[in-house]
């Protein structure tokens, strides 16, 4: 644990041994994307473009020594070697999923130089989702917002998300970074149509729906 060792906060507790493990910038990203699925070097650069290479390198490297991040060789006609999450890293799921929701709540209007990815939007629906709402609901979402197409699919309180179209869709929402202010209830779903920040082909009353499916909730004190 040398990379441990470099950077210790000198505390014998389980927050601080996290931060030494995951706390170094760009780490939780990473783990974020391949919680998504397991990512070769080059997706991880596409999905992180601001990432310096060697930098990138590095922080799979400190993943790897401390049991949270693994290679392995795909079979021909692969035969490439993707990066993928150990049993022990895949414990970070719902860590990551409460601190992006966490985070969210402080999310205002997109920078100019601030992007959305597909892995990114995959686990701001998972953390959004709220299954008490999907009991006995059965719908199927596609999202495209901009160049990124995802499908969510909501069986009886259970999500599923994956990039790409759905063919057999309820819904198919368009929409952009704005989306946000649906989930967060800045605006209504009707709002939004009208407002032009999203449209929709289907059934729009599944969009109420959806904004109660996937919600992210007002930040205390404002």
């Amino acid at each position: 644990m040398e990379a441990v060792a470099a950077r210790t906060y000198g505390q014998f507790c389980g927050l601080a041994r996290a931060l030494e493990l995951v706390g170094e910038r760009w780490a939780l990203l990473i783990v974020r994307d391949l919680l998504v699925g397991p990512r070769r070097f080059t997706d991880l650069r596409q999905g992180l473009p601001r990432i310096p290479t060697n930098v990138l390198s590095e922080r799979l490297k400190e993943l790897e020594h401390a049991g949270i991040v693994r290679r392995r060789a795909l079979p021909r006609p692969a035969a490439s070697v993707v990066y993928e999450l150990t049993d022990y890293g895949s414990q970070l799921d719902d860590a990551v999923m409460r601190l992006g929701l966490w985070g969210a709540q402080s999310l205002g209007e997109p920078g100019p130089d601030e992007i959305l990815t597909p892995d990114s939007m995959t686990m701001a629906l998972r953390s959004t989702f709220r299954p008490e709402a999907a009991r006995g609901l059965n719908v199927r979402y596609e999202l495209r917002l901009g160049k990124i197409v995802l499908h969510a699919r909501v069986a009886n309180g259970r999500l599923t998300v994956a990039e790409g179209p759905l063919a057999d869709a309820d819904l198919v929402i368009e929409a952009g970074p704005g989306i946000k202010a649906v989930l967060a209830g800045e605006v209504s779903p009707s709002q939004a149509i009208d407002g032009g920040i999203l449209r929709v082909t289907g059934d729009p009353t599944l969009l109420e729906r959806f904004a109660e499916l996937f919600q992210i909730p007002p930040r205390p004190g404002t």
